[in-house]
């Protein structure tokens, strides 16, 4: 589980790179921001794909899937510097994002059943892995920039292929087995199961997705045009990961305690107010309310994907992999419309639309079945309770 959790950090870290390459492909191919936006919505969209790998997972170990993906998004990662153009640098992303969608449809259905009965400790493991890869890439990224040219980034792939070398010799023994035939359910019939439950969180990842888009992907970009240094600018934006890593690691902790629709509130209500307060002002003295909000919204989605595989666990691969694919293909479009809304009036304007945006959420989440948290019986074992009056 926890090599599984390393993978992830260390796959996370190339897609980290792009929010702090932005500026730089801004600056050498004379970018707008909407063109910037796409950019980074091409490592999302591929997306998509994430039911059809998810529907796989159920039914096959795609354990070389975990394996060789980081070393594939590494290699393509640190090839951009090679791109002659905006159309080949859409390229090289593009499949940094059909290897991601991979890697996480699959690896999250692998992190789900290798946690057994500890779903909620597990996916937060698995999560708070991803989040540090995003946290560790961007600071890596401009470190690279103030070393190595921007052609110089082909070094770095030896990473990725290490890890996934560790990956192949911690798997090839694991059990981590298909579901079996008879406990199958038709396609058919598990879409139709899931419809209500993923129409609610589809909702949910649509609502929230801009005011995560904005400071993950932008923050660079608007401290920089306030005169801030690189190095500040990519600590901007490390320090809004870094915070959702803890989130996310406390969130998986408290779900299972005082129930998921609580802390999917709070970071519905939190998280939006402070990405508000961040945008009014200025200097040191912004940043903690930044943390705060990585901390708040990043850490509802692995409340969420929680849900979805207590929810659904004869189908835990598709169930997952619908969500997540949501999340990404959402999060690309999300990025495209804060960069064009911020074209139109202003990156300040755009950080405060997104975070309204987002409190229109509360709805949705009071409308979540109840979840399951864990409990001691008499006998002193665990059982599991609902939410339902939360």
């Amino acid at each position: 589980m926890f090599a599984v959790a390393a993978g992830h950090t260390v796959h996370d870290t190339y897609v980290g790179f792009v929010p702090v390459l932005l500026p730089t492909f801004v600056e050498r191919f004379a970018l707008s921001n909407t063109r910037a936006g796409s950019l980074a919505a091409l490592t999302q969209l591929p997306s998509i794909l994430q039911p059809v790998f998810g529907h796989l997972a159920d039914r096959l170990a795609l354990r070389w899937v975990v394996t060789l993906a980081p070393a594939v998004t590494a290699t393509l990662m640190s090839l951009v510097g090679w791109a002659p153009g905006y159309v080949g640098l859409a390229v090289l992303l593009l499949f940094v994002g059909i290897s991601s969608a991979a890697f996480h449809a699959v690896g999250s259905a692998t992190a789900g059943r290798l946690s057994a009965r500890h779903l909620g400790k597990g996916l937060s493991v698995w999560m708070v892995g991803g989040e540090l890869g995003s946290t560790l890439g961007p600071i890596l990224a401009a470190g690279a920039l103030t070393v190595l040219s921007l052609k110089g980034f082909s070094l770095l792939m030896i990473l990725g292929w290490a890890a996934s070398l560790v990956l192949y010799v911690r798997l090839r023994r694991a059990r981590v087995r298909a579901t079996v035939s008879a406990d199958r359910p038709d396609l058919r019939h598990s879409l139709g199961k899931m419809r209500p439950m993923l129409l609610l969180m589809g909702g949910l990842v649509i609502l929230r997705a801009m005011s995560v888009s904005a400071p993950w992907v932008f923050t660079p970009i608007l401290l920089k045009h306030e005169g801030s240094s690189g190095l500040v600018a990519a600590a901007g934006v490390t320090l809004f990961q870094a915070s959702g890593m803890l989130g996310t690691l406390g969130a998986g902790w408290l779900g299972d305690r005082v129930g998921r629709r609580k802390v999917l509130l709070f970071g519905a209500i939190v998280g939006p107010a402070s990405l508000l307060v961040f945008t009014a002002l200025d200097g040191w003295i912004r940043f903690p309310f930044l943390g705060l909000a990585g901390a708040a919204m990043v850490s509802m989605h692995p409340v969420c994907m929680a849900m979805v595989q207590e929810t659904f666990p004869e189908s835990r691969g598709l169930a997952n992999a619908l969500y997540l694919s949501t999340v990404f293909v959402v999060s690309s479009g999300a990025a495209v419309a804060v960069g064009a809304l911020s074209d139109g009036i202003g990156l300040h304007s755009a950080f405060v639309v997104s975070a309204l945006i987002t409190l229109l959420s509360i709805p949705l989440i009071l409308m979540l079945p109840g979840s399951r948290k864990r409990t001691r019986s008499e006998d002193g074992r665990a059982r599991p309770v609902s939410d339902e009056g939360t």
